[in-house]
């Protein structure tokens, strides 16, 4: 279970930027576009397999011992871990009852020490704090995507331009099953 927090309030810096690329003047487009800058993003997202934004996320993880990898990435600061019962009870966990790690490439791990029900823990994930902290390519394939999107309106059969998946690419991480 993975619980994260909305990204578009950090995501309105860029609206200049994208009504600038598209020479929009007016403001009467804004909700269109704001919409299309959180949908580009988050596709760009699942796209590199990372949290742009940083924020906030809880997961449940096994306690049985074993190591376990956060599903969000890159980690940059795991908080509270406490024990979840079969009732649902959450109870927090000394630091000497798990241990966790964040490896280089921002994969977060944790661990009980001694095997129990469930792990909750709460960490914090995201390249940067808002969309001007976003590596360049990244965000100039956002631009280009939501500005395709917003010119193809209606086209059903628009697809979007290789160029978008080019500039994202050097940022995909994948994981194997």
């Amino acid at each position: 279970m993975l619980a994260e927090a909305d990204n578009g309030a950090e995501l309105a810096a860029s609206m200049a930027e994208l009504k600038a690329y598209l020479r929009i003047e007016s403001d009467g487009e804004d909700a269109v576009l704001a919409g299309l800058l959180r949908s580009a993003a988050a596709l760009c997202e699942q796209f590199v397999g990372q949290w742009l934004i940083r924020r906030g996320a809880r997961e449940t993880v096994p306690a049985d011992g074993r190591w376990h990898r956060l599903a969000a990435r890159p980690v940059v600061a795991i908080g509270a871990v406490a024990a979840v019962d079969d009732a649902g009870a959450v109870t927090p966990l000394p630091v000497e009852a798990y241990a966790i790690d964040i490896d280089a490439s921002g994969d977060g791990w944790v661990r009980a020490v001694r095997p129990g029900n469930r792990l909750a823990v709460e960490y914090q994930a995201g390249m940067a704090t808002d969309l001007n902290g976003v590596a360049e390519p990244l965000r100039q394939g956002i631009m280009r995507l939501a500005a395709e999107h917003f010119v193809a309106r209606g086209d059903e059969g628009a697809a979007p331009p290789a160029v978008v998946s080019a500039l994202w690419r050097p940022w995909r991480r994948m994981r194997l099953s």
